[in-house]
């Protein structure tokens, strides 16, 4: 017998790009990807300069529940981060 998981609950992956403005710098914003929505958080790739002035770019792999994930977005969204998937730069 095969039990149906809720297509919202099934681990899933995401491929994201965002700018932390120099105001989030002290701020625990992918820490809390990790904490507060249950995510697997891996950065691929990262900009920041050493001096912490002027706005941070990271490259992150999501992995979790789509609704997890998608609830992460959305919180990433409130603060008016700048947000782009892997389909809209091209796979980066």
């Amino acid at each position: 017998m095969e039990i149906a998981i809720p297509e919202d609950n099934r681990i899933a992956q995401k491929r994201i790009r965002i700018r932390i403005p120099k105001q989030y710098h002290q701020e625990p914003v992918i820490s809390k990807l990790i904490s507060e929505y249950n995510l697997k958080v891996n950065i691929t790739a990262a900009l920041l300069g050493g001096n912490g002035n002027g706005d941070g770019w990271f490259d992150l792999d999501l992995q979790g529940q789509n609704t997890r994930i998608q609830d992460a977005l959305i919180y990433l969204k409130e603060l008016d981060l700048e947000i782009w998937t892997e389909s809209e730069t091209d796979g980066w």
